[in-house]
């Protein structure tokens, strides 16, 4: 991989960072390069040069704005030989992911929300029959419901899927006609970095879209409590979208957070198993449990408990932990030595608690480099657990039984989060009917695919507002009534 160094973008100028730091691959423990660290004076400037573009960039026209995101898309397909490489070393995925799912989809949600960006952003209302009164005289009153952009929107994003996350907030709030300052997660942002550059060549006026990045608290917070943010966009950990509520609250700013999750998946007694343990290995097969919609908390009848748990532990048993870049590698590495230890700290503490390790529950002994951890499944678990309650984030699975339907909807909502549940039964009217009960955003019914046209948001502290599809446009637009009297 060449080396070659980062800036952020401000006002459509590179722009030298306040400082640097090594953003390390979690599979080699090796410095991938070093990224820029803006300052608190450098976040402000980002937001004001957004500010001072939005009037222009709101009023073009929605086929400007489609084809700008049209030519971004086909420049990262053109580049994706520089991009997958480098995706793959600083998020530590298995190369398969990294070229078929982190820069394929990027492009993929631009074209989307570019065809989106045609369509019509007003709405006729029924007209109404309003009687006279002191405010005005009586007559046929019509309106409509328009969609204006919000503003000026802080896009920021977690380590998991650096590229997809962002193209998912940029897309739909640029073909709305907002413009944006980038903020990509500290652990692995040069890609974004680069995403930005591309969209500069592709054309996108100066300051509609700014980047910015590091380490650094106050200067993240300064892109979110900056007068003229509008709108914060984020996804990551509950803590911290937390942090940002309270920031944004006392401006009233527009929120719209993707935080934690602690998937519940209802394994019934006629449960297709075979179907049920080929989702719940996921957890550990995909990006090593580093997914917020992972069915990581299993809620399974008593009667096929044993059934499920060997299964799981034979499936275990298949799954490679090594080399990424090795082709029959299927659990790579967490993101950092700090989050290993986070994972390691939650084992251990279910362990204290009374849960038994069923599969791993450790480093694998044969890799020295490397921020590994081994596929593990903790049984024996109920819902008091730490690591029942709290999202790990890693590949991690723990198993509770239940005895009655009632108690396993009871189990699966006694739950800070409500991202994403699973309901796994061959009873079809069952399975809608516990979905229905489920305090969830989210629910696969005897499946793990993903409709990407569908909202996509949690309930309780998982999250405020919701995204995907079209619902994407609408979660970066403002609703205006424009009313006339004929």
């Amino acid at each position: 991989m060449a080396e070659r160094e980062y800036s952020l973008i401000i006002g459509g100028e590179k722009v030298t960072p306040a400082g640097t730091y090594d953003v390390v691959n979690p599979a080699t423990e090796e410095v991938v390069a070093a990224a820029p660290d803006a300052s608190v004076e450098q976040a402000n400037a980002a937001v004001e040069a957004a500010a001072e573009a939005f009037g222009a960039w709101s009023r073009t026209k929605p086929q400007e704005r489609a084809a700008l995101l049209n030519r971004a898309a086909d420049l990262i397909d053109e580049r994706a030989a520089e991009l997958v490489p480098l995706v793959q070393a600083e998020t530590g995925a298995v190369y398969r992911v990294a070229k078929t799912m982190q820069v394929p989809s990027t492009s993929a949600r631009l074209r989307k929300y570019a065809a989106y960006a045609a369509e019509s952003t007003i709405t006729p209302l029924e007209p109404v029959v309003s009687s006279a009164t002191a405010l005005a005289p009586g007559g046929l009153v019509s309106a409509v419901e328009h969609r204006a952009p919000v503003g000026v929107v802080s896009c920021i994003t977690s380590y998991n899927f650096p590229l997809v996350n962002m193209a998912g907030k940029i897309g739909p709030a640029l073909a709305m006609g907002n413009s944006v300052v980038v903020k990509p997660a500290p652990q692995d942002p040069l890609a974004v970095f680069q995403l930005v550059e591309i969209l500069q060549d592709a054309g996108f006026p100066p300051g509609v879209v700014n980047v910015v990045g590091g380490i650094s608290i106050p200067a993240s917070e300064a892109i979110v409590a900056h007068p003229q943010t509008d709108m914060i966009s984020f996804t990551g950990s509950t803590a911290v979208g937390q942090r940002i509520g309270e920031v944004a609250g006392s401006q009233m700013k527009r929120l719209l957070l993707e935080l934690g999750g602690k998937g519940a998946c209802i394994v019934f007694e006629d449960a297709d198993l075979k179907a049920a343990i080929a989702g719940i290995t996921s957890v550990w097969a995909f990006h090593s449990g580093q997914i917020c919609t992972a069915p990581t908390r299993v809620i399974v009848h008593r009667s096929v408990h044993d059934q499920l748990v060997e299964g799981l532990k034979m499936s275990a048993g298949y799954l490679k932990v090594g080399d990424p870049l090795e082709k029959d590698t299927v659990v790579g590495p967490v993101i950092s030595a700090a989050q290993r230890g986070r994972i390691e700290g939650y084992v251990a503490a279910g362990v204290a608690e009374g849960a038994e390790v069923a599969v791993g529950g450790k480093r694998p002994e044969h890799m020295d480099k490397g921020f590994f951890f081994e596929p593990t499944l903790l049984v024996g678990c109920d819902n008091t657990m730490t690591p029942v309650r709290e999202e790990i984030f890693g590949p991690v699975v723990v198993v509770v039984p239940f005895d009655e339907p009632e108690e396993a909807v009871a189990i699966a909502n006694d739950s800070d989060f409500g991202l994403y549940s699973y309901v796994f039964t061959k009873d079809h009217g069952r399975a809608f009917s516990v979905a229905r009960q489920l305090r969830s955003g989210n629910v696969g019914l005897n499946t793990l695919q993903r409709n990407d046209n569908a909202p996509f948001g949690g309930f309780k502290q998982s999250g405020v507002g919701r995204d995907g599809g079209r619902y994407g446009m609408l979660a970066y637009s403002e609703q205006q009534s424009i009313v006339w009297s004929a």
